[in-house]
């Protein structure tokens, strides 16, 4: 998604979101971003093939910055930095 290189981004939380849909997927994240303090690194897994369009939609609407993904192991992983 971005040129920064999501293996220097680390993460503050990992989770495995597995094959959840857009309102259980993004339910998940909202709950997942509760969890750490703003600037911190939420390292999330997911497989459902609108994760792709649904995870960058919503961290523009909550004001989160998707630092990359989808990436890694099977395309699934996405790295978001948490707003404030």
């Amino acid at each position: 998604m971005t040129s920064e290189n999501h293996n220097e981004a680390g993460c503050d939380l990992e989770i495995d979101l597995e094959d959840m849909g857009c309102g259980d997927l993004l339910i998940a994240l909202m709950k997942a971003m509760r969890c750490i303090h703003a600037g911190q690194v939420l390292k999330a897994r997911a497989f459902d093939t609108g994760a792709e369009a649904d995870i960058p939609a919503w961290c523009n609407m909550r004001k989160h910055t998707l630092l990359a993904g989808p990436c890694g192991e099977d395309n699934a992983w996405y790295y978001i930095r948490k707003g404030s």
